[in-house]
């Protein structure tokens, strides 16, 4: 089975074009953006085709995201290997007619079984920072994502919930996320610094594995930038923009 990104905008035919003209086949800017989220000691390596490694000499941890700035066309394929061992292909079948963020993750897919799963996005250009939120984690465990301003001068902070798989756009500022237990307990927590024109990743991890060692629910947030690159002091809003595609959601053994 293979996943896609799929695009509803019409396609553009790169027709050659005679020498001399001024007129060209327009090309876009696609920068993929992969999660590893799926729980384990060893990282994975993603490759291009058969011999492209784009992650380099750098295996990619569990946890970690990277970006990768890469010429991409209908039908490759991106291979996820551990060692030698290839653990799933994600397949492009279609891409935007736009300079675009695609984001795809890698995570387990049940708590029985090591088959992994993968869910994929094409983020929007829009002004506001975006925020995908997506649960990846496996078990029994309940709990509630929430975004808040970060404490700032003993001021009361406000606190919204999230929605998994929902895509939120949030005004510049710095922020604070917890998954909050059925309890009100804080399960966990990281920050969030949101800019504008950037898209951002809020992920939900961990596995109650049937088999094997298990891992905690923790939230991943990517990318991490630093708040002095803010240079707006507006008051932060929250406000719900549409419901996350899942463009792609299929498993391999």
């Amino acid at each position: 089975l293979t996943e896609s990104l799929r695009h509803t905008s019409q396609h553009i035919n790169p027709d050659r074009h005679a020498a001399g003209t001024f007129v060209k086949a327009l090309e876009f800017k696609h920068r993929l953006r992969v999660c590893n989220a799926y729980p384990g000691t060893q990282a994975i390596d993603i490759y291009k085709g058969k011999g492209d490694r784009l992650n380099g000499d750098a295996p990619m941890p569990y946890k970690s995201c990277k970006d990768f700035v890469t010429p991409l066309k209908s039908g490759d394929k991106l291979e996820f290997k551990i060692g030698d061992a290839n653990a799933g292909t994600f397949s492009i079948s279609d891409l935007p007619n736009n300079d675009a963020v695609l984001f795809l993750v890698i995570h387990r897919h049940d708590t029985l079984s090591t088959a992994v799963a993968f869910e994929s996005h094409v983020f929007a250009n829009l002004l506001n920072a975006q925020v995908a939120i997506i649960d990846t984690y496996k078990g029994a465990a309940k709990s509630e994502p929430r975004i808040m301003d970060a404490p700032k001068d003993g001021k009361a902070s406000r606190s919204e919930e999230l929605r998994f798989e929902s895509v939120v756009a949030v005004n510049p500022g710095v922020y604070d996320v917890a998954l909050v237990g059925l309890d009100g307990k804080t399960k966990a927590k990281n920050s969030l610094v949101a800019r504008n024109r950037e898209s951002f990743i809020i992920l939900r991890t961990g596995v109650e594995a049937k088999m094997g060692p298990s891992y905690p629910q923790e939230l991943v947030v990517y990318p991490k930038l630093d708040p002095s690159a803010l240079h707006s002091s507006a008051a932060p809003r929250v406000m719900m923009l549409s419901v996350l595609a899942i463009l792609g959601c299929a498993v391999w053994v």
